[in-house]
């Protein structure tokens, strides 16, 4: 490694990620994720836009109390309330990095900002230098740069560099570009600019053409030492450039990158599942690197050859990205110790003696129902549970299902509302689900559109856990509801009712406009 350069991995999964409909993230749920990152090795950590809400600024508030071996990012716009804000948020942090941003592509100055070339160059510049005051850690972005005109770039850049951005990112913000013209962007940028030693170039994909780490890794062979990417590829619209399928491709192709990362590559495939369990977004059998296929062998002609030898169809190794590492199962015999001791190896942090006898119990009631328990069904209890402690305005108290050949499904409900107290309903359906859906709206009245019902199995076997997912809209509203149990109906019931949770509960996140960096 001593004659390549380091890529600094930056990763945007609180912020860009949580800006996918419905995957908003509580508090909690950020720093858990947050320090899953930091386990992971994660050079940065952008864990929100502190002046889009309270929530947002509280969650990087904690985030950067809580991380200690990861930089953690704060963005703003180039606006001196963003700063500001991003400062106060970050200000218990262990290490700091405030990202500003503005626009510079023609239709994005001229539709959006109504500010000319000039008025953009002396705002970008007077923001880097209102950051500088707070940190020597500042990166600037020229949203939509890759529709952006080159000479203006090379302008607008040199002059934040010489204000004192360390990094200049570079984001495809509307994932308009391709690998080969992506690529010759950066090459340019850092010829053309006196002082482009002087930072750290850097790229921020979108995955609209389904481009975006091909593009990210066209920049890296052009000179980019740093990657903005998210777990999954979660992200506004198509997402973002997929963090695993950047790291292992620069790993698994050490012998044509001319850079290498630091990160636990083992820690790939749990990180992958606890953002999936939170936010909702199942992984896709077929996902690169952590779908549940990716290192799958079907074919006869794949397995002979694998058995003979794993080179022979397999580039990685499972163990590499965390498929095959070693884990304990528990079960209805196992101890509070043992439980408690897998939450902390996981990440998962109970202070109080309460909140761990709860969890304990929630462990063995499905320990009684299920006969090994798994790291996955941990993360789903853990989440399910807090779910339910953070959003009490509706609470399920028992639900009767009748399905029967020839018969219309019918479901008997009763729910704990806030100021009602418990209220039943019973209604008909095309199916058992159908049918306690009817029942809850019956209830509940929240006029909520169904936009997305998405089940999957947490682990293998046919008492596995049900993970149901459910999106929820109304008024322009989009969130996203979780649930999980080893009875589908009843986990979709919990799913549903967590939707209603987020939407009556949870302040309205509006990011300001021009936010998707």
């Amino acid at each position: 490694m001593q004659d390549k350069e380091k890529l600094i991995v930056f990763d945007t999964t609180l912020r860009d990620g949580e800006q996918s409909p419905g995957a908003s993230m509580t508090c909690d749920e950020k720093v858990r994720i947050a320090k899953a990152l930091e386990k992971l090795q994660v050079d940065v950590i952008e864990a929100g836009f502190p002046v889009a809400s309270q929530g947002d600024f509280d969650a990087v508030t904690s985030v950067a109390k809580t991380v200690k071996d990861s930089v953690v990012c704060g963005l703003a716009r180039a606006l001196d309330k963003d700063i500001d804000r991003a400062s106060e948020a970050l200000k218990h942090a262990n290490a700091s990095r405030i990202h500003t941003f503005i626009a510079t592509s023609p239709i994005h100055m001229k539709m959006k900002l109504r500010m000319e070339p000039d008025q953009v160059v002396e705002q970008a510049i007077h923001s880097v230098k209102r950051a500088r005051n707070y940190t020597d850690n500042v990166e600037f972005s020229p949203e939509d740069a890759g529709r952006s005109d080159l000479d203006f770039l090379c302008q607008i850049i040199e002059k934040v560099i010489d204000a004192g951005a360390s990094t200049i990112n570079i984001p495809d913000t509307v994932g308009y570009n391709v690998p080969i013209q992506f690529g010759h962007l950066l090459k340019n940028l850092i010829e053309r600019i006196p002082n482009a030693d002087k930072a750290i170039f850097s790229v921020h994909c979108h995955n609209d053409l389904g481009l975006a780490v091909a593009n990210s890794l066209s920049a890296v062979m052009n000179g980019a030492r740093q990657v903005e990417c998210t777990i999954n590829g979660l992200g506004e619209r198509a997402g973002n450039a997929a963090l695993e399928e950047v790291v292992m491709a620069v790993k698994t192709r050490n012998d044509i990158f001319p850079c290498y990362t630091e990160l636990d590559t083992t820690q790939i495939v749990q990180c992958s599942r606890l953002v999936s369990g939170i936010t909702g977004f199942p992984v896709q059998p077929n996902k690169a690197i952590v779908g549940a296929n990716a290192f799958a062998h079907e074919s006869g002609i794949h397995q002979d050859g694998v058995l003979k030898n794993r080179e022979t169809y397999e580039i990685m190794r499972a163990e590499d990205v965390g498929w095959s590492a070693n884990r304990m199962v528990l079960g209805k015999h196992s101890g509070r110790n043992a439980f408690k001791t897998r939450l902390h190896e996981l990440g998962v942090t109970i202070t109080s003696e309460e909140d761990l006898n709860a969890a304990f119990t929630r462990f063995k009631d499905l320990a009684d129902k299920k006969h090994e328990i798994f790291d996955e069904d941990l993360q789903a209890l853990v989440t399910d549970s807090r779910l339910a402690a953070d959003n009490e305005c509706v609470k399920l108290i028992s639900m009767k299902v009748c399905s029967e050949t020839g018969e219309t499904p019918k479901a008997k409900v009763v729910l704990w509302v806030n100021e009602k107290g418990e209220n039943e309903a019973v209604c008909l359906g095309s199916g058992p689900v159908d049918a306690a859906f009817k029942a809850i709206e019956e209830i509940v009245k929240s006029g909520a559109k169904l936009l997305l019902y998405s089940v999957s199995n947490i682990t293998k076997g046919t008492d596995s856990q049900g993970d149901v997912s459910v999106r929820l809209e109304r008024d322009g509203k989009i969130v996203n509801g979780n649930g999980s149990d080893t009875d589908i109906v009843i986990a979709s019931a919990k799913a549903y009712i967590n939707a209603l949770n987020k939407m009556v509960v949870q302040a309205d996140k509006k990011h300001p406009q021009g936010s998707n960096v």
